[in-house]
C-alpha cells in the first residue's frame, strides 16, 4: 500500500468545469491543488485572483514534479493530445467527458496509460445524480416487477451553446455533450446485459453544423428497451425518467425528484367501466379504480459528487479501484458512434 502523503494535482482548462474541478480538488482530503493552465490569459488572471497559481504553459505545468494528477477540462478535440502528453510526463490523468472524439483516439490513450503504468480515467460526474440513482434503485430492487422499458431525457429551449459546443471540429453537439451522460447512466443500469441494437435520429433545428438533439432506442438481450432523448428546442418539458414494469410504473419528473410510483394491488379485479374518449367510448383505456392500485413516494437516494475525487485518491494510494473503468468508457464511446451511424444511415445498427 502506498503512503498517505498528499497528492499534488493540477487542472488544464479553467473554464466552467475546470473551475469546478479546481474547487473539488481543494475540498478533497489527500489532494493539494498546485495550479492550473489555460490558453486564455483572462482565465489565468481569474485563477490568480483566487489565489491559484496559473502556469505559463502546459509544458511548465507538466514539468512540475509536485504534480502527480492532472485533470483535463478542455474542449473535446484536444483531450487526446493533452492526456498523452500528461501520461508521458509521468502524471496520472482524469479527463472530462467525452474522453475522446472516437474509439480509435480512446484506444491510443489507453495504450499510453498501460505503457506508462499511470491511472487514466474519465469524469462521469452524473453517476452521482440523485435522479439517476433513484431510477437505478427502483430497477435494481425490482420495485415494479420486470422492467420492460426505460425512458430517460433532458430537455432545454436555448439551442446549442454558442461556444465550442457549436463546432463539429471541436466535438460539439448534444450526443457528445449530454448524450454521453444519459447513455452512460443507462449502460450502468443495464451493465450486466448485452446491448443488441441501436436506432437513432439526430435533430438540427437550431444548428446546421452539429446535432442540437437526438433520440435513440436501445434494445438489450433481456428484451428490455431504453429510450434516450436530448432536445434543446422544446418549451414544455416531459419527465426526466419514466419507467414501465409489469406491476407498475415510476415517474421522476425532474432533478428535484418530484414524482411517484404507482403499482397494481389487485390483479384479479379486471372489470373496467367504459369511459368517454373523444368521440367514442373505451373500455381498454379506462383507468384503474383506486381500490386496485397503490401509490408510493420515490425512494430517497442521497449522493455526494465529492465521492469521485475521494475514489481517485484511494485508487492512487492502492486502496481501491477507479470507479470509471476503461471497458465502461469503451462501451459508451462505441454506443455514441453507433448512434451517429444509425442516424446517418437511417437504420438499426447491431451492437454487442
Amino acid at each position: 500500500m502506498r503512503s498517505k502523503k498528499t497528492i499534488g494535482a493540477a487542472v488544464i482548462g479553467y473554464g466552467g468545469m475546470g473551475g469546478w474541478h479546481a474547487e473539488k480538488i481543494k475540498e478533497t482530503e489527500g489532494l493539494e491543488l498546485i495550479g492550473i493552465y489555460d490558453i486564455l490569459s483572462e482565465r489565468c488572471d481569474l485563477s490568480e485572483s483566487k489565489g491559484i497559481r496559473a502556469f505559463c504553459s502546459r509544458e511548465e505545468l507538466l514539468a512540475d514534479e509536485r504534480i502527480e494528477l492532472v485533470t483535463i477540462a478542455t474542449p473535446n478535440d484536444v483531450h487526446k493530445e493533452i492526456a498523452i502528453d500528461a501520461l508521458r510526463a509521468g502524471k496520472n490523468v482524469i479527463c472530462e467527458k467525452p474522453v475522446a472524439m472516437n474509439s480509435e483516439e480512446l484506444e491510443e490513450m489507453i495504450a499510453v496509460a498501460e505503457e506508462t503504468g499511470k491511472l487514466f480515467t474519465v469524469h462521469q460526474n452524473r453517476r452521482w445524480d440523485e435522479d439517476y440513482l433513484t431510477a437505478k434503485r427502483i430497477i435494481d430492487e425490482n420495485a415494479l416487477g420486470r422492467v420492460y422499458n426505460i425512458e430517460s431525457r433532458v430537455q432545454g429551449d436555448r439551442g446549442v451553446p454558442g461556444d465550442w459546443r457549436n463546432r463539429k471540429a471541436q466535438g460539439g453537439g448534444m450526443v457528445l455533450d449530454w448524450g454521453v451522460h444519459l447513455l452512460d447512466q443507462v449502460l450502468m443500469i443495464k451493465e450486466k446485459q448485452k446491448l443488441i441494437s441501436v436506432y437513432a435520429q439526430l435533430t438540427f433545428i437550431t444548428s446546421d453544423e452539429v446535432d442540437d438533439g437526438f433520440r435513440t432506442m436501445l434494445t438489450f438481450d433481456d428484451d428490455t428497451t431504453a429510450y434516450v432523448e436530448v432536445t434543446t428546442s422544446n418549451f414544455i418539458k416531459l419527465p426526466r425518467w419514466y419507467i414501465l414494469g409489469e406491476n407498475g410504473s415510476a415517474l421522476i419528473e425532474d432533478w428535484e425528484l418530484n414524482g411517484e410510483i404507482i403499482k397494481v394491488s389487485d390483479w384479479e379485479n379486471r372489470e373496467a367501466v367504459p369511459v368517454l374518449a373523444g368521440a367514442g367510448l373505451t373500455k381498454t383505456m379506462a383507468p384503474r379504480t383506486d381500490d386496485t392500485i397503490e401509490k408510493y413516494p420515490l425512494p430517497t437516494v442521497k449522493a455526494d459528487w465529492g465521492e469521485y475525487y475521494k475514489n481517485i485518491v484511494a485508487a492512487l494510494r492502492g486502496e481501491d479501484e477507479a470507479l470509471i473503468t476503461h471497458d465502461q468508457i469503451r462501451r459508451s464511446t462505441k454506443l455514441m458512434e453507433a448512434i451517429f451511424e444509425s442516424a446517418a444511415k437511417n437504420t438499426v445498427v447491431k451492437f454487442e
